[in-house]
């Protein structure tokens, strides 16, 4: 067993579905937790996203690492391990292992990242195949894309560190970004995101003038992050009017 594929088989042991009634195939969305790890949030999400006829993974980056929430904390919310590049391969092989599925659609597939998840999603569209192999240290198939056809970022990391846009993305995806005028955690990276537009993701980026880091994490206690139901709401309708679209 080479190590991508024993990435996937470390990943498996973790990942949480959400699927539709019925045998499918559904087309299917991977979540990206942010660098507190899971939370209740993702389960909220990925129930809108069977409400929109997809199944949702949830994928549980610190388990098969044996990250603790407090090692989280300390070590990947400062940037000093796991930075969104070498996350990537975590993305790689969920969707590798998602096309395995006989309940999934290999051709209907998204991702969706929060904070972390989000600087792990645009880590993953930008590197070329090369630097995605030395960045996540593992062999990866020739197209570790294939099928995706939307992508959904909140609150993104988008500072130093970030992969270099490298990769021309060819057909083009799909991205809804949504960012947080208020946003004093990772601030509001507008510019990194617009460039995106020139590597062939179609963007549709959304300021949430009054939004804070997190907005949408209720059981947050972070004195940095103010929950907004209303903020919520709209960011999940947009969630699910991405995978509608996809999914056509």
């Amino acid at each position: 067993m080479n190590a991508f594929d024993k990435r996937i088989d470390d990943l498996a042991d973790n990942l949480r579905v959400v699927k539709p009634d019925g045998p499918g195939p559904f087309p299917v969305v991977l979540q990206f937790h942010g660098c507190g790890g899971v939370k209740p949030l993702q389960a909220r999400y990925a129930d809108a996203a069977r409400a929109a006829g997809w199944a949702a993974v949830i994928v549980d980056s610190y388990a098969h690492r044996r990250i603790s929430q407090a090692q989280a904390y300390a070590f990947v919310c400062t940037g000093l391990r796991l930075h969104g590049r070498e996350r990537a391969g975590d993305l790689y092989a969920a969707l590798a292992w998602a096309r395995r599925q006989d309940w999934a659609n290999p051709e209907r597939l998204a991702v969706a990242g929060w904070s972390h998840g989000g600087w792990t999603v645009l880590d993953a569209l930008a590197m070329e195949h090369a630097h995605a192999e030395r960045a996540t240290k593992l062999p990866l198939p020739h197209a570790p894309l294939a099928g995706v056809r939307g992508a959904f970022v909140v609150y993104p990391y988008c500072g130093p560190g970030r992969a270099p846009m490298r990769r021309v993305l060819d057909p083009p995806i799909a991205m809804t970004a949504i960012v947080g005028g208020r946003d004093s955690v990772v601030g509001t990276p507008r510019r990194a995101l617009e460039r995106l537009a020139a590597h062939g993701v179609a963007l549709d980026l959304h300021l949430f003038e009054t939004a804070t880091h997190a907005f949408d994490e209720a059981e947050a206690r972070d004195v940095r992050v103010c929950y907004d139901a209303a903020l919520t709401a709209r960011a999940t309708a947009l969630y699910q009017a991405l995978l509608r679209a996809c999914a056509a």
